[in-house]
């Protein structure tokens, strides 16, 4: 399995970015995914997760009614919507994929079997 994020980038404070995660050698059947982001000195968080299975979406206060996620089973793609970028919201953001998770662990990172690389998102004024 492989899991590729792309999609970051600079953006100005306000403005939107929509990132994308590929996974391959995985059917969207049944999954878990996950994005989390890692600011510089602090540690990773989840960000928004869902669990197909569970029916189920995580959303980080501080992201609620600004992102969302998706999943286009068809492409084996997931995208996360970013709306209103704040400064805090800079990070190096990562997307995990998992056959299911239960919800209590969908923003546990150890729950996660794949991971990317990371895709870094910077904003500013």
């Amino acid at each position: 399995v492989q899991v590729v994020e792309s999609g970051g980038g600079w953006v100005q404070t306000g403005g939107s970015l929509r990132l994308s995660c590929a996974v391959s050698g995985y059917t969207f059947h049944a999954y878990a995914i996950g994005w989390f982001r890692q600011a510089p000195g602090k540690a990773r968080e989840a960000v928004v997760c869902a669990s197909s299975g569970e029916g189920t979406t995580y959303y980080l206060d501080s992201v609620k009614d600004r992102f969302t996620i998706s999943v286009d089973k068809a492409q084996n793609t997931v995208y996360l919507q970013m709306n209103s970028l704040q400064p805090e919201d800079t990070a190096v953001y990562s997307c995990a994929a998992d056959n299911s998770i239960i919800q209590s662990d969908l923003g546990r990172m150890a729950a996660y079997d794949y991971w990317g690389q990371g895709t870094q998102v910077t904003v500013s004024s």
